[in-house]
């Protein structure tokens, strides 16, 4: 038997209209939860926001269509990756200018 593809299945998920039926949802066992977030790389951790900073991702993420916790770690992981990137930067930066400095005191 082959698989044929629904027309407008893809759609359909995005919409909701497949797949948000509760009749059909379970809830994961404690261990198939770990499983993926073990194979996800995701650990569960505690933070306090302002009530204003949750409101407005959930803002954003209903404009987007998304949910306001993915987005959360989509910004965080966004601003740890410039960060990394400005540091490195900056450590680069400052190795090129000491190393004419370097030069001189072998050179003394």
């Amino acid at each position: 038997m082959s698989a044929q593809k629904i027309n407008g299945t893809a759609q359909a998920w995005e919409s909701r209209e497949l797949g948000a039926d509760e009749a059909h949802v379970r809830k994961a066992s404690p261990e198939l939860t770990k499983e993926i977030d073990d194979s996800l790389g995701l650990q569960m951790i505690s933070i306090r926001l302002n009530k204003e900073l949750i409101d407005s991702f959930k803002v954003i993420a209903s404009y987007h269509g998304i949910g306001y916790q993915p987005l959360m770690r989509d910004a965080l992981h966004r601003f740890a990756e410039s960060e990394m990137k400005n540091i490195v930067r900056g450590v680069v930066e400052s190795q090129k200018n000491s190393q004419p400095l370097a030069k001189a005191r072998k050179a003394a």
